[in-house]
């Protein structure tokens, strides 16, 4: 069977930002992405997992150029959009879209349902307003969302049915690829698995293309293809669903699998935290970056840092351990 085309492409892609803490004399470099290179398939999900502060929404907001690379290429469906800009870039976003975290920031408060989700074809000038009204009408179905909650403000709708105009806004434009950042953690538990499910047969139904960004290990695994881990800003394992779930290489990933809770409702077991605190991107440790808080770590982990290779057949893995 042959493996379907690279859509996204990054290489060598770095975001570092410029921070000045209150009463600081001077600025520190923050290094939020830092030398990532990775490919995702046309048609498939990438699930990002790591720890707050690993760099994943920024990974996912640089490839819509959401924040400025100082360094990499992005490519996307075989084209450089590094460094687009203007109608150029923006012929682009049309085929990439975004999913937020919080629905409650992500709406305008002061449009209706209707115009929220009919804004992105009003910018594009996409058909007459009859045509947009009837698409708008369509996207509303095809997210479950009941078409008398169209007059109504995001304030009047539950946090479930705000991400569903989330969705459906995302979807105004037919992109090929969305960034879902985070696109459940905001909502109450019990209407999670509603919207997984539907950002699920969404993906089916309109051929779409994710990077699913979340640090829900069950809900990655439940939807996603492949399973990227980032840790400070750096990936350092790639794999298929499966063979990183039953077979991770890495020692952090066997630490983020060990503390988290595939929830049971038999036994209820609580959550376990990563031993250790993260350090801060401010100040990140030389060598390996997670070796202050690695149980197998040598000497040598301390001053030279691990590229990530492939070990094994379409699994990758930046640590000393398989150099």
């Amino acid at each position: 069977m042959r493996r379907p085309d690279v859509l996204v492409c990054v290489e060598n892609l770095s975001v570092h930002f410029s921070i000045k803490p209150t009463f600081a004399r001077n600025s520190f470099c923050v290094k939020a992405v830092d030398g990532v290179s990775l490919k995702i398939f046309e048609d498939e999900v990438l699930g990002v997992v790591g720890e707050s502060g690993s760099g994943k929404s920024t990974l996912g907001r640089a490839l819509l150029r959401l924040n400025t690379p100082i360094s990499g290429k992005i490519s996307f469906n075989g084209e450089d959009l590094t460094s687009r800009k203007g109608k150029e870039l923006k012929r682009f976003r049309n085929h990439m879209q975004m999913i937020f975290q919080n629905p409650n920031n992500s709406l305008n408060s002061g449009m209706k349902i209707r115009e929220i989700i009919r804004e992105p074809l009003f910018i594009n000038k996409m058909g007459t307003r009859a045509q947009q009204m009837d698409r708008v009408r369509n996207l509303a179905a095809d997210v479950a969302l009941s078409a008398d909650y169209l007059d109504c403000y995001p304030h009047q709708l539950s946090g479930g049915q705000r991400q569903r105009v989330a969705i459906a806004r995302a979807l105004a434009m037919n992109p090929r690829f969305i960034v879902a950042d985070e696109p459940v953690s905001a909502l109450d538990v019990s209407v999670q698995a509603q919207i997984i499910n539907l950002l699920k047969a969404v993906k089916e139904e309109h051929k779409l293309t994710y990077m699913f960004i979340s640090h829900d290990l069950s809900v990655v695994e439940y939807l996603s293809d492949r399973i990227a881990v980032m840790y400070l800003g750096r990936l350092i394992e790639l794999a298929p669903n499966e063979v990183l779930f039953n077979y991770p290489k890495h020692p952090y990933t066997k630490l983020l699998l060990d503390s988290a809770v595939f929830f049971d409702p038999f036994t209820k077991k609580g959550i376990k935290a990563v031993r250790g605190e993260i350090p801060s991107p401010i100040n990140i440790p030389g060598g390996c970056a997670f070796h202050t808080r690695c149980s197998e770590a040598t000497a040598e982990c301390s001053t030279q840092r691990p590229e990530l290779l492939e070990v094994e057949d379409e699994h990758f893995c930046a640590c000393l351990l398989y150099h």
